[in-house]
């Protein structure tokens, strides 16, 4: 049975992944994190989509699921971080209306 052009390809990749440094991983997961949280989730629904839909090796299904952990990775990256954003903000409003507040009531 041969192999589409795909499957050849992700082949030729999980065996490259296999063969890497410690440094590859971390540059690997550097460039993981330039992708935009958009482009990771549009990714990860894809690859949902064709988990779901079956008829894949059980290769090719470790292989996606691995695909799927890092791009989970890469969007809970960018949602901590706009949380993180999300709650210095709030801190900063609260705290210039509390300054706002005391110095109202000391002209009373």
């Amino acid at each position: 049975m041969a192999k589409t052009d795909e499957q050849a390809g992700q082949t030729d990749g999980q065996a490259g992944q296999a063969g890497q440094t410690d440094e590859q991983a971390g540059q690997s997961a550097r460039a993981e994190t330039t992708l935009g949280y958009e482009q990771a989730r549009d990714e990860l629904v894809e690859v949902v989509r064709r988990l779901e839909a079956g008829g894949t090796s059980l290769e090719e299904s470790l292989a996606l699921w691995e695909r799927g952990e890092e791009l989970a990775k890469v969007c809970r990256h960018w949602l901590e971080g706009a949380r993180a954003r999300l709650d210095a903000a709030l801190a900063e409003d609260e705290g210039a209306g509390g300054a706002e507040e005391a110095e109202g009531a000391g002209e009373g």
